[in-house]
């Protein structure tokens, strides 16, 4: 790693699958963390994915160590116990009660590593719901976004796997917090993180809004916008969003665009006066806007302070400059040699980016290092490798 690695000495285990686990293990091992991610013999069917999934492993699975187990042989299930013994964190996102029915669940592998922070991902915190199955998008549904993302009457899930990762980062949050109260009582515990639950608190900021004003939220394309300019625009060519969210921001895009009138008009100095008469100003607006091609705009506010944004695709982000100008994306070799660009970890530390280039394994590909770090010789690595007990 070049960048910043302030959980440098920490060892974790990653017994995961698809995104909301091994993006756990991703956020831990771009901060310095040493993570072991167990696969199933033949590797994670999750690298196979095709289609929107095709992207989940090389996402949310870099800067980790990969060996496969046999947990179906008591001698991977004793392999796996002694991973957990030696390690200071354990990650998994299995189906309730799967770890515990192989002997690997907090209870019993506390017994013999105390300090172990055991973290599991789940579709529900306790509770009535606990033993359902739940993925992201049930998730959605389930809690109240996937209404208010999209039109009325047409539930729609965002447009990545805004709660697998959003889930990811509670447990994360949750496993720091388990790390520093470790340092005063000498003992781990165990954290869990939820995708509904996540997404509940999600969209608290609607249920907030029930509260104060009585009035149900509308799906966020109805709904009436708590500033009068935040739209999306069409110039002459490619669209572009605009916000104007103070009085302040009012007078200098009046200004900017020599909107005499609209200032001279103190009825609409006021934001919530601005909002009850966008049907008069906004047509004059959107004509305004339609005579500029989208760069030009660009340059115009640039520097201004007015909040605005291109409508970029994810691929357009392989080019951004400002992604480019610093560490924002780290090279990647995929598995199959394909040489791309991904993104790092969004925050600095010290001015540094938790950041550096990094080759995909293949399944197994640590496996000799990782055994004999527990003590195995060669000899019984090679054993363990013909009867396929790990690969």
């Amino acid at each position: 790693m070049t960048g910043p690695t302030p959980l440098a000495g920490l060892k974790v285990i990653e017994f995961t699958h698809m995104v909301m686990g091994p993006a756990v293990g991703s956020i831990l091992a771009s901060l310095g963390a040493e993570v072991v991610r167990v696969e199933p013999m033949g590797g994670d069917r999750t690298r196979n994915l095709v289609g929107s999934g095709s992207g989940y492993f090389p996402m949310y699975n870099r800067h980790k160590k990969s060996i496969c187990l046999n947990l179906k042989s008591e001698k991977g299930l004793e392999i796996a116990r002694k991973l957990a013994d030696g390690a200071d964190i354990l990650v998994e996102n299995f189906r309730p009660g799967a770890l515990e029915r192989l002997g690997l669940g907090y209870d019993q592998l506390s017994e013999t590593n105390e300090r172990l922070i055991y973290c599991s991902e789940k579709g529900f915190l306790p509770g009535p719901y606990e033993n359902r199955t739940a993925l992201d998008e049930v998730a959605q549904m389930m809690g109240g976004l996937a209404y208010m993302t999209g039109p009325p009457g047409q539930p729609l899930r965002a447009g990545s796997s805004v709660i697998d990762v959003t889930g990811g980062m509670f447990g994360v949050i949750a496993i720091l917090a388990a790390v520093e109260e470790r340092h005063r009582t000498g003992k781990g515990q165990m954290v869990q993180s939820s995708l509904f639950e996540t997404t509940v608190y999600l969209v608290g900021q609607h249920m907030a809004q029930m509260a104060v004003t009585g009035k149900a939220a509308d799906p966020m394309p109805a709904r009436i916008s708590a500033w009068a300019i935040y739209d999306v625009f069409q110039t002459r060519d490619d669209p572009i969003f605009i916000g104007v969210v103070t009085d302040a921001l009012w007078e200098k895009f009046c200004k900017l665009f020599g909107l005499d009138d609209l200032w001279a008009d103190e009825s609409v100095r006021e934001n919530n006066n601005r909002v009850a008469a966008r049907d008069r100003i906004m047509p004059q607006i959107r004509e305004l806007i339609s005579g500029f091609t989208r760069d030009k705009l660009i340059e115009k506010l640039e520097g201004t302070g007015l909040p605005f944004a291109p409508i970029a695709r994810p691929e357009d982000m392989f080019d951004d400059p400002h992604l480019n100008s610093g560490d924002g994306l780290e090279e990647t070799i995929l598995t199959d040699g394909t040489k791309t660009k991904l993104p790092t970890l969004p925050i600095a530390m010290g001015g540094k980016r938790p950041s550096s280039s990094f080759t995909m394994p293949e399944a197994g590909a640590d496996v000799h290092e990782t055994l004999a770090a527990l003590g195995y010789d060669e000899a019984n690595i090679e054993e363990l490798l013909s009867t396929a007990t790990v690969g």
